[in-house]
């Protein structure tokens, strides 16, 4: 296997956003059962804050080897180093999921095609990607972005044959702060009294007005897409 080292070096300063963490546990836990995997697992720490759903067994694939061995081992939790050809072609799973992943693949429609041919019948693809091209920063450019989406480019990239299930975006008020960045700061990484900030404050306004915007606004665009 080709050795990976992942670019970016914002992973530690995320993991600490719970609420963030906790709001997409919600927003995604009724598509998380059965067998699931995660692509780009990283450090562990959506693994870490999805460990009490319901699910059967939890895969974490993660191309960089330094990240996967920061993974704890646990009941139902299993962890591969690399990208989705290291896995046995007979190996099918009922979720996958890519949280802040798809956006470093090139080929995010190649990805997304593999990805949907290990799914289970009735399985989810799930997507959550940074939304918004006129968003783009140096911090996207530095730690590996390719692009940033909007919703009609993420279901560009999903197979035609998936039913779509939840195409929204999240985190409207925390929109205001990445649009501050981009006009104001420019910045190529956040700080953590940064992060601290739009955690504490703005994700949990952003869970009380997302729903009034019905998932038209927000930073971040996830997709959810069915294997029928």
């Amino acid at each position: 296997m080709t050795t990976y080292q992942y670019a970016g070096s914002e992973l530690e300063i995320f993991e600490k956003a719970r609420n963030w963490k906790a709001y997409l546990r919600r927003s995604m836990e009724p598509y998380l059962t059965g067998s699931v995997l995660e692509v780009g697992a990283g450090l562990g720490a959506n693994t870490r804050q999805f460990a009490a759903l319901h699910f059967d067994r939890w895969t974490c694939l993660e191309p960089d080897e330094s990240l996967l061995g920061q993974i704890e081992p646990a009941d139902r939790r299993e962890l591969i180093a690399g990208d989705l050809s290291a896995l046995e072609s007979s190996r099918l799973f009922d979720a996958i999921l890519y949280i802040d992943v798809l956006e470093h693949i090139e080929d995010d429609s190649g990805e997304l095609r593999r990805a949907a041919a290990r799914l289970n019948p009735g399985g989810t693809l799930i997507v959550l990607s940074p939304a918004h091209p006129w968003l783009f920063t140096s911090f996207d450019k530095a730690i590996g972005h390719f692009r940033r989406y909007t919703r009609q480019s993420l279901q560009a990239a999903a197979p035609p044959h998936l039913r779509r299930e939840k195409l929204i975006y999240l985190d409207s008020v925390g929109m205001l702060a990445s649009l501050a960045n981009r006009l104001l700061l420019n910045q190529s990484m956040p700080t953590a009294a940064q992060v601290r900030t739009w955690d504490t404050c703005l994700v949990p306004c952003s869970c009380w007005i997302d729903p009034l915007f019905l998932g038209a606004v927000g930073k971040s665009v996830l997709g959810v897409w069915r294997n029928v």
